[in-house]
């Protein structure tokens, strides 16, 4: 049964978007008062279930598919991900390794800034480069636990840092999809981008110390937040703008690690900042010296981690792990990707205006959405990550008795935040096909000549509903271009704003929390992580609105030709 879907299905925008927004209202106030993920989980997609069927008049066949779809996706790719990365972690640990990388790091710096810094902000940039969906903050906030840091700053600094790099993630993927879904060129959207997130770029490191250590602490430590967030910057405009969004975030992470680790060899802070918690003693101070053999030895599991992240992330090499295409198989066609149409909504849910543009002016079949669940488990990150380690336990002389007793356990501590991870999805996929999440979009639509200021904010809604740039893109991009028109706005910086403001809502988005829960093993500690970050997600989208108002009215001549 073919449906188009309603955004005002109640005939007042006020009640309607009140409605579409109780599912999220019903997940992150569970959250916030101490519900656990999966109980929170549950329940909000009950109340997307019921608000799509009887509010929205969507067929509860179509419902029903959407949500399995969404599980679907949650599980692979994104709780493969999530699993492969803790069950690396876990591995290093049990051979003993995971010391000596801890005392590396700390012989760069016993400083938990400059920790921080390395970690979450650099090497995480170049991970989210690489990867993408969750990888990130998974690997950074593992890294950081097993650093000494506290579950919670852990997973809060790994959310905070994956921000201003993540509208070119996954190799551009969101530019990318925001190019295709707005009919506008690609490289002007990045150029865009590349004028907006160089500023977020020089806030965030500070942002993530004075999180830490209060602004004295950022005063204390300023010239390496210059180092790392402006090595990053500076890298992010000159590749956004010259040369496209690809290799944006995988060159802007290594050359800041580089610059922040080359830096730190010659300047340490005056004072050596740690958690109040803590010991004074430096880590370093109780550690043996070790050896640079040593060293190498234990981080190739993370060399080879970042190497075949990167390798996984091409989507040349993905092209041939799914087979290659129609025209030139290889040996692993049909065997490595299969696909099936999601029945009973595949081609069967129209979106319709204002929304997207149709392409005449009654639906037709290719105005329809697709619904094709892709099981690609050999071109997926998480089995990149899952390989490495592989070669990690082979590298690292642990036996396969050992190795499956870890996947194991690992598992067997990941059941409940896998089950909670499909269940968000499933919500974000019932939102989208119910057609909600477009209610709650169009309420932005009508500030007038604030709209610049709301642009960005409905990017932000979009990725704390999906918990995905690209998909947020994928969301709003006809949207945001149809409301630049109407009103007379410059649409290359209005739709480049919704992924520039987007990026900000992904430390929010459930998926995220739930994946930084389970990579600090803070099993129910969902609510705490989410009221860690929410006012700081909060305040920089609102500071990326008021760059693109400001960029709209004030200096309007950094907006590029389209």
């Amino acid at each position: 049964m073919d449906w188009v879907q309603v955004y005002d299905p109640l005939n007042s925008p006020w009640l309607s978007t009140l409605m579409a927004a109780a599912p999220i209202g019903v997940l992150l106030g569970l959250l916030v008062i101490g519900q656990s993920a999966p109980r929170a989980a549950l329940a909000g997609l009950v109340v997307a279930l019921l608000v799509s069927v009887a509010g929205f008049g969507m067929p509860l066949s179509a419902a029903l598919a959407s949500a399995v779809y969404g599980a679907c996706f949650g599980l692979l790719p994104i709780g493969w991900i999530v699993l492969s990365a803790v069950f690396l972690f876990h591995l290093t640990v049990r051979a003993g390794q995971f010391e000596i990388v801890k005392h590396s790091v700390a012989a760069i710096s016993p400083d938990r800034r400059m920790q921080a810094l390395l970690i979450a902000f650099s090497f995480g940039t170049f991970i989210e480069g690489a990867a993408g969906f969750g990888t990130p903050v998974a690997i950074s906030a593992a890294l950081m636990i097993g650093l000494g840091f506290s579950p919670l700053y852990a997973a809060g600094l790994a959310l905070l840092a994956n921000t201003s790099p993540v509208a070119f993630g996954a190799l551009g993927t969101p530019i990318t999809t925001l190019a295709k879904i707005s009919g506008l060129d690609e490289m002007v959207l990045s150029q865009m981008a590349g004028r907006q997130l160089p500023f977020f770029s020089l806030i965030v490191p500070a942002w993530l110390v004075a999180t830490m250590s209060g602004w004295r602490g950022v005063i204390g430590c300023w010239p390496a937040i210059v180092v790392c967030g402006g090595s990053f910057a500076g890298i992010q405009f000159f590749t956004a703008n010259f040369h496209g969004p690809t290799l944006v975030d995988v060159v802007g992470g290594l050359g800041s690690l580089a610059a922040l680790a080359v830096f730190l060899r010659f300047w340490q802070p005056r004072e050596i900042w740690r958690f109040p918690a803590e010991p004074p003693h430096s880590v370093v101070s109780r550690s043996p010296r070790l050896t640079r053999r040593q060293i190498a030895y234990a981080w190739v599991p993370w060399a080879l981690l970042s190497i075949l992240v990167f390798l996984w992330g091409g989507p040349s090499f993905r092209a041939v792990l799914n087979g290659g295409d129609s025209a030139q198989p290889n040996i692993l066609a049909g065997m490595s990707k299969f696909s099936w149409k999601v029945p009973a909504l595949d081609n069967k849910v129209y979106r319709t205006a204002p929304v997207v543009v149709l392409k005449s002016n009654s639906l037709r079949a290719d105005d329809a959405e697709r619904a094709v669940y892709d099981f690609n488990w050999l071109s997926t990150t998480g089995t990149g990550i899952f390989l490495a380690a592989v070669l990690s336990a082979f590298w690292l002389g642990i036996p396969p008795a050992s190795f499956a007793r870890q996947l194991a356990e690992t598992l067997a501590k990941m059941r409940w935040a896998l089950l909670t991870i499909a269940c968000m999805l499933a919500l974000a996929f019932t939102t989208k096909y119910s057609g909600s999440d477009a209610t709650l979009g169009l309420a932005f639509t009508k500030t007038g000549r604030l709209y610049p200021f709301f642009a960005p904010l409905l990017g932000w809604l979009g990725v704390a509903l999906t918990g995905s740039d690209t998909s947020s893109n994928a969301l709003f991009g006809s949207l945001q271009r149809i409301t630049a028109e109407q009103l007379g706005l410059n649409p290359v910086l209005i739709v480049a704003s919704n992924s520039t403001g987007g990026v900000m809502g992904k430390m929010i988005d459930a998926q995220s929390i739930v994946v930084a829960a389970v990579a600090t093993e803070q099993s129910g500690g969902e609510g705490k992580i989410l009221r860690f970050v929410l006012l700081h997600s909060i305040v920089l989208a609102c500071l990326v609105g008021l760059l693109t108002m400001l960029q709209a009215y004030v200096v309007p001549w950094m907006i590029p030709a389209g």
